[in-house]
């Protein structure tokens, strides 16, 4: 029996191309809530950014944010994981002698040293406003959780993985990826997240499209790829479902006689 389902946001619960959550999955979680199943975001994304998105009329149990790195709930933190501060040292120091934009984001806010061409892009790819300007070194004092380097190539990938040696990255945009301690991850936050809950992995599914859905899809009792998720993600999912503009969630939860 299933009791907790995780849902990615970006291109699952979320559709860029109509700028909202489909009427079949807001059913389909309104009916999940009704039979007592937990519903939990499990998002690459931040709590300022999640506000920010059209998902105010949505209930969840709880919250997976920034790639697992920051778990919580209504009553408390469950589970977090900040990145090594001598990586952070090091990137800072990488950045200032190659600028390029970057976030840094710690758990109650977010903030870039600068824009270009290529955040403005992404940010709009994404329907999130630009963020805050800041300066990233106050990431030698607070606990950071997360980077997003933007406007970066494959080669330059590498070379900042250098500076962060406890730290693994995942492309999300042709233009900007997330980087994130070794032992992070979305799974490794639902694992939190299920001995918080006492559940098992038996009575888990999950709903995802992006690479950084994968090892979440692989990790659960039922992974399922959105039909708009990139061919990587479909490979790694125990099923696929129709995209998201097609009722992909409601029909998978069907299929399963979930709902």
């Amino acid at each position: 029996m299933i009791k907790a389902i995780f849902f990615d946001i970006d291109g699952t619960l979320l559709s860029h191309s109509t700028q909202s959550v489909p009427e079949s999955t807001k059913l389909a979680l309104q009916l999940l809530k009704e039979k007592g199943i937990y519903t939990f975001i499990a998002t690459g994304r931040h709590i300022s950014e999640i506000r920010d998105l059209p998902l105010d009329d949505l209930e969840f149990e709880g919250y997976i944010t920034l790639n697992g790195q920051y778990c919580y709930n209504k009553n408390k933190v469950i589970y977090d994981l900040p990145i090594d501060p001598q990586d952070i040292q090091q990137i800072l120091s990488f950045i200032d002698q190659k600028p390029f934009p970057c976030i840094f984001v710690e758990d109650d806010k977010m903030y870039i040293n600068y824009h270009n061409q290529a955040v403005e892009t992404v940010q709009k790819a994404i329907s999130t406003p630009l963020p805050e300007l800041g300066d990233l070194k106050r990431g030698l004092t607070y606990p950071i959780y997360q980077v997003i380097p933007y406007d970066i190539t494959v080669e330059q990938e590498q070379e900042i993985l250098q500076q962060m040696p406890h730290c693994q990255y995942t492309r999300w945009h042709d233009l900007a990826i997330d980087i994130i301690p070794k032992k992070g991850g979305k799974q490794n936050g639902i694992l939190e997240v299920l001995k918080s809950y006492h559940i098992s992995l038996e009575e888990t599914m999950a709903f995802g499209d992006g690479h950084n859905d994968i090892d979440m899809l692989k990790l659960v009792n039922i992974g399922v790829a959105m039909g708009n998720a990139k061919d990587e993600v479909k490979e790694a999912a125990d099923e696929v479902t129709d995209d998201i503009d097609h009722d992909g969630i409601y029909q998978a939860l069907k299929r399963h006689h979930i709902i």
